[in-house]
């Protein structure tokens, strides 16, 4: 339980010191929020510090928020995303238990065909436009909240 919350006040300091304006911090974040749940866990990267630069958003927002997938988490994420989609799309009977013991990277989703890649993207999609607003508020939120108590503290 120390570890996690030691890893949330990282987070946090991460957030706050991030010295673009707000706005800019919180769209970095969501933008990689977004990236973490739409692109398969490897090519998040490539994508998250280019779309970032180009969009003169935080990086280090970007990067970070795409760290909702990693190994631990992909367990849960990736097959549930799928699993969901499909069952609603496609009407598969495609087994949850199946895509929890898939390893997931580029070539398993190739390798699981056409219908379960594309319920895979379109799952990711739709949790991350569910996830990306959510992140932006809370981040925001929490910069303003970090400042005006800093410049609150200097006078």
């Amino acid at each position: 339980m120390r570890k996690l919350r030691g890893y949330f006040r990282l987070m946090r300091r991460k957030i706050v010191r991030d010295p673009l304006p707000p706005e800019s911090v919180a769209a970095g974040w969501a933008l990689g929020m977004f990236i973490g749940c739409a692109i398969p866990f490897g090519m998040q990267l490539v994508v998250s510090l280019p779309l970032a630069a180009m969009m003169r958003v935080s990086k280090v927002g970007a990067t970070l928020g795409t760290f909702i997938t990693n190994p631990v988490t992909i367990l849960f994420i990736y097959p549930m995303q799928t699993w969901a989609v499909n069952k609603v799309l496609f009407g598969s009977s495609l087994s949850y238990e199946k895509l929890v013991e898939t390893k997931w990277c580029w070539q398993a989703v190739r390798s699981l065909g056409p219908e379960v890649m594309a319920s895979f993207f379109l799952g990711g999609m739709i949790l991350g436009m569910i996830l990306a607003p959510l992140t932006y508020f809370a981040v925001r939120r929490i910069v303003l909240k970090s400042r005006a108590r800093r410049a609150a503290l200097r006078q």
